[in-house]
């Protein structure tokens, strides 16, 4: 493989299961490249050999209970979005002592690649998700649903 994109989100199982509850109906759905067993969502992009792992409890309930459908934004606006968010979750991961266990992990995430929109729509609706359930801002743009 010539690049993998591997993002592995992971919060706190404890903390993640008690807000959770409170959102939305639970089940999944299995759309284009977006798998999900139990709690981890898998999304690919075969063609360009990148993929994501979200691994939080919740986040497919939420997925499917308040997440725009797909097209409902343009490729460049989800890559604009997750552009700043990303930037400012890596900045809050390299200061794990200030920000506890939100931020395990750094996203590997390259503005001059293109992911392909399945890739863009499921970290946007991640990024989304975890604003709003753990009530933090990332960046300039406040989340939507």
């Amino acid at each position: 493989m010539k690049k993998i994109l591997m993002i592995t989100l992971a919060i706190s199982a404890v903390f993640t299961a008690c807000i959770a509850s409170k959102n939305g109906a639970p089940g999944t759905t299995g759309k284009d490249a977006t798998m999900a067993v139990n709690d981890t969502i898998r999304i690919a992009n075969d063609k360009l050999e990148y993929e994501i792992i979200i691994i939080d409890p919740g986040f497919s309930s939420w997925f499917n209970s308040y997440a725009k459908p797909r097209n409902y934004y343009s490729q460049p606006y989800l890559e604009a979005r997750n552009r700043v968010w990303v930037s400012e979750w890596n900045i809050r991961a390299s200061s794990p002592l200030s920000n506890g266990n939100l931020y395990e992990m750094r996203i590997d995430y390259n503005s001059n690649i293109d992911y392909g929109y399945e890739v863009n729509y499921m970290l946007y609706n991640y990024m989304t998700y975890f604003q709003i359930v753990n009530k933090v801002q990332l960046g300039g743009f406040a989340p939507r649903i």
